[in-house]
């Protein structure tokens, strides 16, 4: 019973150990976390990576946050991002989804052979999420009044905004 229901409880496991990314500092290079390399004196790269892969949307806002961030302990007001950089997985549909596989095994005198079928409905629609391990910003720091263009983000407004959507409970 319990070899039965074995993969069962791994697969449960595992989806239980996948959970969003937290916003936090890298604690090595290239280790999962936010960091930021300054390549002039007003200009970084900011990345946020993610330990697997994540929402390609909240690595975005994440690295976002982090030029906010590094703008204003520099004392500036605003930031422009000139390039945007994601460390693409894919997308897929969170539609229905079907899956074979095949294994084998040989323990001492005895072996064997297991094949596998899945299907998948999930309840929630087909929406696609786009799935990264990483974002990159390449920013600069500005000075004086903001300009109006896209590219260009109010630091203040951005860590305000960005904090209290990605602390906020979920619905």
């Amino acid at each position: 019973m319990i070899r039965r229901l074995a993969p069962f409880l791994i697969a449960f496991a595992l989806a239980a150990c996948a959970s969003a990314p937290s916003y936090a500092p890298a604690a090595a290079p290239n280790g999962a976390g936010y960091s930021e390399r300054q390549i002039e004196s007003n200009r970084f790269f900011v990345t946020y990576r993610a330990s697997g892969s994540a929402d390609a949307a909240l690595l975005q806002d994440y690295a976002l946050l982090r030029a906010a961030e590094v703008t204003l302990e520099r004392g500036g007001e605003w930031f422009w991002v000139d390039r945007r950089g994601l460390d693409e997985e894919g997308s897929y549909n969170s539609g229905p989804r079907f899956s074979v596989g095949l294994g084998g095994a040989s323990f001492g005198g005895n072996s064997g052979v297991g094949v596998g079928v899945g299907m998948n409905f999930p309840l929630g629609g087909g929406q696609q999420t786009q799935r990264a391990h990483s974002a990159t910003l390449e920013m600069r720091i500005g000075e004086g009044p903001k300009p109006a263009d896209p590219n260009a983000y109010d630091a203040r407004e951005i860590s305000a905004n960005l904090r209290a959507r990605l602390t906020a409970p979920p619905r």
